[in-house]
Parts: C-alpha cells; structure tokens; sequence
C-alpha cells in the first residue's frame, strides 16, 4: 500500500530535518522530493511550525512504541540499555542523519513554543523510561554502580544526545561508540 501524501510529506521532513536540521529545509525543498506543489504542501501543514508539532508528535509515539518493544524483548536492565544505544547508533545512519529531538534542539530559535514544548516532553519521556531501566539495573544487578537512577538517566541521555553530535559532526559512527564505551562498559 502507497503511503498517503501527507505521510509522504512527514517522512520526506522528517529525513530533511534529521539530515540538514529544522532550518535546513523549505516547503520548496519538500514539494520538489514530494513531486508536488508548495500549496498541496499547505493543505496538509499551513506552516512549517505545524509540519514540525506533527513530526514531533509522530517521533514521540514512534520512540515510545521502541521503549516499549525494547522491554518486551529484553528482559534484563544492561541488554535494554544496549538495545537504547544500538536505538541511537542505528538513527545516526553513518552520520548522515541525527535523531530529530538533536536535530529540532540545534535550531531552537527557529521553533515555534508548542514544538519546544515536544521536545521537553519527548525529554522528559525518555529519562523517565531511562530512569526505570537504571531502577531494574539496580534490582536485577546486571548494569554496576547505580547510585543515582534519575541523575543517571539524565546522564545517559545527554551522552546520547552528545553522542550523535559528536558522530554526525565527524561524519564517522566511531565517535558515537568512544562516547557510549563506559555507559556500555557499566
């Protein structure tokens, strides 16, 4: 089954937006991968600022159900926090894309209040799931020296975060995996 045009549109943003950032693309750029006019652009998102509430809100589920699928996979704390890093190595694709909450927080002052307030959420999402998974590493031993399970997951999604940066700026996936070492390590 063909996706519809706005999901061809959100996917298209999406890719542009992880790639090249929230200021890296125009509804120019989108119509012309689309195959279609800036106006039928405008139909499905007045502006960029509801283009980018949609993709947040679609990223935020889709991230969510990976959390989800990761727990129903894995049982033990330390193979759901590799299972959280090969999440966040695979998303860098080589380094030519970064997970979009990077990618949106990058041009910040370009994003309408709503979208930042998606990306707190989606924040806040992750550290409490990350917060939970630091809680079992505790209960099941298998992640070492928890002493701090929500400064922890902080931590850990900052060094994600930074991780991908640091990769997408180098061009090369080794910088992501010197900076995720010692959490692996743990």
């Amino acid at each position: 089954m063909q996706p519809d045009t706005k999901t061809t549109l959100l996917d298209i943003a999406e890719k542009a937006a992880r790639s090249r950032g929230f200021d890296g693309f125009s509804y120019g750029d989108l119509a012309q991968a689309a195959g279609i006019r800036k106006a039928s652009i405008h139909y499905h998102f007045a502006t960029k600022a509801v283009l980018s509430a949609a993709l947040m809100d679609r990223y935020h589920a889709a991230v969510e159900q990976v959390c989800a699928d990761i727990e129903a996979t894995h049982q033990s704390a330390a193979d759901r926090l590799a299972a959280l890093v090969r999440f966040y190595r695979d998303a860098l694709c080589g380094g030519e894309t970064l997970c979009l909450c990077v990618a949106f927080t990058i041009s910040r002052d370009s994003l309408a209040d709503d979208v930042k307030d998606k990306i707190v959420a989606f924040r806040s999402m992750m550290t409490t799931w990350i917060t939970a998974l630091f809680e079992l590493g505790k209960r099941d031993g298998t992640i070492s020296a928890i002493s701090a399970p929500a400064a922890e997951a902080h931590a850990t999604l900052a060094m994600l975060e930074g991780a991908h940066l640091a990769a997408h700026a180098e061009h090369d996936l080794t910088a992501f995996d010197k900076a995720t070492e010692v959490l692996l390590a743990r």
